[in-house]
């Protein structure tokens, strides 16, 4: 695949970014249809953590193990986004463990529809790259430890499965985590079976056919949701987010005040000497708003109403 020159590469980034097309650029790991180093670094240049190879940003394990561990809800981290970022949630999904949450990094597949000219021509490319083949194997053995695999299959179920319970295994012992599927699966007893949590649209049968790998770690679109690789992702019964990781820093400090919020609130009106008024939003009375944002800052049992 020959090389864009520039005024004709950044017409195909926004058009990555703006209509999430399949983006065929070269790479500087030979990976196909993904962002260079440059590019991904470019489009993620204000993650404040390290990267892997390739340039997709690498939320630390410690702090992936924090949110994990205060099991944090999808309701209380979605706070912590700005307001412009108003596509990052997606409901509506099934789910294999009701109740169990998924945290982990965002690791994008998106596929389209197959075409004989197109698969052969991305085919031709691979060859050329040394990839056995373009297909869900192939993204599925790029995985590492964290990476919570997220798969735009356009909401395809019939024909449409990602995985089956052997190599859904696959992903839960190298990744720990589970995986998103904007499509279908298929044995969801024996996944279940695992302990594994998994999204997904519906179950299917069968293999999956009549897709095609068309990008590896771009931004994809989830229902209304768009992510970008390397993003926090937290699924629950409330559905799924994908938090830019220059937002996580200040998640886990942000939910932590919100909890002792609730916390110290609650304690109040178990007294029954206050209003509602009296207390929710903010204290009336100076006394205990002081009482109140020192708890916040503290989290000090001695501080909570008595």
């Amino acid at each position: 695949m020959k090389i864009l020159v520039q005024s004709q590469l950044k017409q195909v980034l926004i058009a990555c970014v703006f209509f999430i097309a399949p983006c065929f650029l070269p790479s500087a790991n030979a990976q196909l249809y993904n962002f260079t180093e440059e590019q991904m670094k470019s489009f993620t240049e204000k993650n404040p953590y390290g990267r892997f190879p390739g340039g997709r940003p690498m939320i630390p394990a410690a702090v992936l193990d924090t949110i994990r561990k205060m099991d944090i809800q999808v309701v209380e981290a979605i706070g912590s986004i700005p307001r412009e970022y108003a596509n990052q949630y997606e409901d509506g999904w099934k789910s294999i463990i009701p109740g169990k949450k998924l945290v982990g990094r965002a690791f994008t597949v998106q596929f389209m529809p197959s075409r004989p000219d197109l698969v052969a021509g991305m085919q031709s490319e691979a060859d050329k790259n040394n990839f056995t083949g373009l297909n869900n194997r192939t993204t599925i053995d790029m995985l590492q430890k964290d990476d919570l695999v997220i798969v735009d299959l356009y909401g395809k179920v019939q024909g449409g499965t990602y995985v089956g319970d052997k190599l859904s295994y696959y992903i839960w012992k190298t990744t720990g985590t589970g995986l998103i599927v904007d499509g279908g699966i298929y044995l969801t007893e024996n996944i279940a079976q695992s302990g594994m949590q998994a999204f997904y649209r519906g179950t299917y049968p069968g293999a999956l056919s009549n897709a095609t790998v068309s990008g590896i770690n771009v931004p994809i679109r989830i229902g209304k949701a768009v992510i970008m690789p390397g993003d926090l992702v937290i699924g629950d019964q409330d559905g799924i987010l994908a938090i830019p990781p220059q937002f996580v820093p200040n998640l886990i400090a942000n939910v932590t005040k919100d909890r002792r919020r609730d916390v110290w609130m609650k304690k109040a009106f178990d007294l029954g000497k206050y209003k509602s008024s009296d207390i929710y939003g903010r204290p009336r009375d100076p006394k205990l708003l002081k009482q109140f944002e020192d708890y916040l800052k503290t989290g000090d049992s001695k501080l909570l109403p008595k």
